[in-house]
């Protein structure tokens, strides 16, 4: 048996270190909803009531205490508030006209909060290339990554953060130079269960401080593991598309993020009887006339999945790759969706073996036929070791997507649920580990 500790890795761990950040705070609305009901009347209507009942002076007092401590951490909180004393004056049938602009900025106030959506983990990035590569060296590539943070409640949302990279691994990320706000839905009423939400990012916000929250119920309790990829349809367009988990908090389901600027975003259920699971990554572009995933229907195994719609996926899809090595045993999954090279398609691998530790591998599939598979790794290419073992779940290295720069890879990747570094190798030494 092949001894893979002895087997040298092809992957070139880089220094820089994403950690959790309890200091990168957003608004967000405020819900009251323990003990709902308080004598006929919601805890909502009872706090406008009392702030009603103010004299416009206390208002004033209580309103410029709130901007004395908060309008500096956030920006627009001003606009913020207001607009968050709409939704309260619209679910209330409360006439905007017959409260003094004081009072209903207070109103806002009350009925938002801050949350901190990176204080508890920052892990399972991907990675595509920008939308504007403008002024970027020939050997460079600009990119955008997605994170998942998780906050508050262990509610996950979707991080985004710029940065270029370069031959060999090289890279620097933007800095994260702005207060981080939260998108916003275009329309939070008359949508059904199954409706796409469209949301977008506040027009004065980076990407880089942008963040992505549950609007729906089915996403209430966390967008997980965005896997992001530059998708090219028939016409030669090109657009993002982002296969992630809707949690509710009881059920999940698989969804898709469509956008082509980074500015707006569709959420979109998908259906078929085979969205029901987790972990789903879409190819770059169709095969053989068909949209294709690579996902985990059984729970161990990965199965390969076609469909002629992108948003409907009932096929169950036929086994591709079933744990062979004993550090994937126990199940096996993708780390995003494949990438084209000119032997095929290089898919990234995660297997989970003894005392439930995540190591990653890769395989290659064919370039025509991607359910035939020409190579995979005996051994890991990378595993969690020394420090990096400790964490929020220990002994895991995860990541939902890599991005080939000319004949490199470079791979983000997530730290024991906690944190997330950065490798990269070549093409060929990849492909030279595969048996």
């Amino acid at each position: 048996m092949l001894n893979c500790r002895a087997v040298r890795s092809p992957l070139r761990i880089l220094g820089e270190r994403l950690a959790a950040d309890p200091s990168r705070v957003v608004l967000r609305p405020f819900h009251l909803a323990w003990q709902e009901n308080v004598a006929e009347r919601t805890r909502a209507e009872l706090l406008v009531a009392d702030i009603l009942a103010l004299d416009e002076a206390a208002a004033e007092m209580e309103l410029d205490g709130v901007w004395k401590d908060f309008s500096e951490r956030h920006w627009q909180i001003g606009q913020i508030f207001d607009e968050r004393f709409g939704e309260i004056a619209e679910d209330m049938t409360l006439a905007p006209e017959s409260v003094s602009p004081v009072k209903r900025r207070l109103i806002g106030a009350y009925f938002c909060h801050e949350y901190s959506y990176a204080a508890a983990a920052l892990m399972n990035p991907s990675i595509v290339a920008h939308p504007d590569q403008s002024g970027i060296d020939g050997d460079q590539l600009r990119f955008v990554m997605s994170m998942r943070a998780v906050g508050e409640g262990h509610i996950s949302s979707v991080a985004f953060r710029e940065g270029i990279v370069g031959p060999a691994g090289d890279f620097a990320l933007w800095p994260q130079s702005g207060h981080a706000m939260a998108a916003v839905p275009d329309d939070r009423h008359r949508l059904g269960p199954d409706d796409a939400t469209m949301v977008h990012r506040q027009p004065d916000s980076a990407i880089s401080n942008s963040v992505l929250f549950p609007v729906t119920e089915a996403q209430r309790n966390g967008l997980e593991d965005l896997r992001l990829v530059q998708f090219t349809h028939d016409d030669g367009s090109s657009e993002y598309l982002g296969t992630y988990t809707a949690y509710s908090g009881h059920a999940i389901r698989s969804e898709l993020l469509r956008t082509r600027d980074f500015a707006s975003f569709c959420l979109e259920p998908l259906a078929g009887r085979a969205a029901r699971n987790k972990g789903m990554a879409l190819f770059p572009r169709k095969v053989g006339g068909k949209y294709l995933i690579v996902g985990r229907q059984d729970g161990k195994n990965i199965t390969l999945l076609s469909s002629s719609e992108l948003t409907r996926w009932d096929d169950e899809g036929t086994p591709l790759l079933t744990p062979q090595f004993p550090w994937e045993f126990v199940q096996m999954g993708n780390c995003g969706s494949p990438i084209e090279c000119d032997a095929g398609w290089i898919l990234f691998t995660h297997g989970v073996g003894a005392m439930r530790k995540y190591s990653l591998g890769a395989a290659l599939l064919d370039r025509d036929d991607p359910s035939r598979v020409l190579g995979r790794t005996a051994c890991p290419i990378l595993s969690a070791a020394d420090s990096d073992r400790e964490g929020y779940v220990p002994n895991v290295v995860y990541t939902c997507g890599a991005l080939a720069v000319g004949r490199e890879i470079f791979i983000p990747y997530g730290i024991s649920d906690s944190a997330i570094g950065f490798a990269s190798a070549t093409i060929d030494d990849l492909l030279n580990l595969m048996v």
